[in-house]
């Protein structure tokens, strides 16, 4: 350690400021590997997210859609699903804390990986298994990324058309689609999430303060005398209720790129923890609060089974804007790997405003396309974020901790290794039945809705 400090030094004095170092051009160049010239070699950087900021940030991400959509899929698991939900925010905590201890061996291990990366998950999967392991690793990220976004466009579209025709005022929802994402595109032109620490902020006040609302609005319904009912879980709903809830959890996409904007990359793991933690304390009592209450009557988005009256319309207004700036944090990750491959600065350019929207109007062609989030929801929980969040995180970490080479290896007990196999072997399995079990919701008739470009009038 204290060489890498000698070697900063050296180099700061040489130059009187941080310089990017490519290491091993020859490795590099054979697989075409499009890390190339994105590293920068610098030494921990008085700047940055701290432990708490990142926290902040990853409940940004995770928590708008997870709070409207985990009292439906409680109903579609049982009261089973109460414990899914304890279940997979211990395992998510877990892998994430894992995810970035192998982000730590990456950048120990190989110089040109130190300082701030692009997207660093790709770079996890290429050091462990080459050009395949990192080609998985910028797909599914961005297959889950832009699944994502989608879910909060349409989240925050159908919270302001809901508001505005509780004022008369009707305006078809697929009309509200493309005026919030056109509000939406400027604001994704920021650099990296350490451009941005007030939209994590905000995203993460607002939905804890529409939490406490939402909790009240569900009790006060108890008051209402009505049969409940609790159906027993078929296998269809019980594994996309276990697709909506890993999605709930799983920021793993977005964790290496908040933990290269840290200060300290080695204190990440204590900002999981603490972001597992608030969440939990956000989903927990909506999500059994609106169970017990409403039972199977509990619509995908819950703003649609509770009453109707201005605690309602606070918590619209509130989640709407946690969605609206989860958009832009969940849409980052995509935006950096594509400039990375258009060649385009980093720095603030035209070139970067023209890109990102391009990808803002991608996301809202899907969502005309497609103006149903609760499917989407699921296939994306079930898929992608479960490989990303329960599979690839521990496969990953062992590997490296295998890896021969000129550092010291990395020594795991035999119980750990047990734990993380069975956590690879429950995240496969669980996985393919709830992608199975999205796609067949997809495909009934009952799924099916009218792109808004077809039906635009009527939506």
């Amino acid at each position: 350690m204290a060489r890498e400090k000698s070697l900063a030094e050296e180099i700061n004095e040489a130059t009187g400021q941080h310089s990017c170092k490519i290491q091993d051009k020859e490795r590099m160049e054979t697989d075409q590997i499009i890390i190339e010239n994105t590293i920068q070699d610098l030494p921990v950087p008085q700047y940055g997210l701290t432990v708490f900021t990142a926290a902040v940030f990853m409940v940004g991400a995770m928590a708008g859609s997870g709070v409207l959509a985990l009292p439906s899929a409680v109903s579609g698991a049982g009261w089973v699903g109460i414990a899914l939900i304890f279940l997979c925010c211990f395992l998510s905590a877990y892998t994430g804390d894992i995810l970035g201890k192998a982000w730590c061996l990456v950048q120990e291990r190989y110089p040109e990986f130190r300082g701030h990366v692009r997207y660093p998950y790709p770079a996890i999967g290429q050091i462990t298994y080459g050009k395949p392991g990192r080609l998985l690793v910028s797909f599914s990220i961005n297959f889950t990324m832009f699944g994502v976004g989608v879910v909060f466009l349409l989240l925050a579209s159908q919270n302001i058309h809901d508001l505005i025709n509780d004022l008369n005022k009707d305006i078809s929802f697929c009309y509200w689609l493309i005026i919030v994402a056109g509000l939406l595109a400027p604001l994704c032109w920021f650099g990296t999430p350490a451009d941005f620490p007030f939209v994590a902020i905000g995203a993460t006040t607002a939905t804890s303060i529409a939490c406490v609302v939402l909790f009240v609005n569900i009790l006060l319904d108890k008051q209402d005398d009505h049969q409940v009912e609790h159906a027993s879980p078929g296998f269809t709903s019980f594994f996309m209720a276990f697709g909506t809830i890993c999605f709930a959890f799983g920021g793993h996409p977005v964790f290496p790129t908040f933990q290269t904007d840290m200060r300290d990359h080695k204190q990440f793991g204590k900002a999981v923890f603490l972001a597992y933690f608030i969440l939990l304390l956000m989903y927990l009592p909506v999500a059994t609060a609106g169970y017990f209450v409403y039972g199977d009557s509990a619509n995908a988005n819950i703003l649609k089974t509770v009453s109707s009256g201005p605690m309602l319309y606070i918590v619209q207004i509130l989640i709407t804007v946690h969605l609206a700036l989860g958009f832009i944090i969940v849409l980052n990750p995509i935006c950096q790997e594509v400039e990375e491959l258009l060649k385009i600065p980093k720095e603030f350019n035209w070139k970067r405003c023209i890109s990102r929207t391009i990808i803002v109007g991608l996301v809202l062609f899907v969502a005309e396309s497609i103006p149903h989030f609760g499917a989407i929801l699921a296939l994306v929980g079930g898929s992608t974020t479960t490989l990303l969040a329960y599979v690839l995180p521990s496969i990953f970490y062992m590997k490296l901790c295998r890896m021969e080479g000129d550092w010291d290896k990395v020594y795991i007990p035999l119980h750990t290794k047990v734990a993380n196999y069975e956590i690879v072997l429950v995240g496969l399995v669980a996985g393919a039945a709830a992608t199975y079990s999205a796609i067949s919701g997809l495909a009934s008739p009952d799924a099916f809705t009218l792109p808004c470009y077809v039906n635009i009038e009527k939506a």
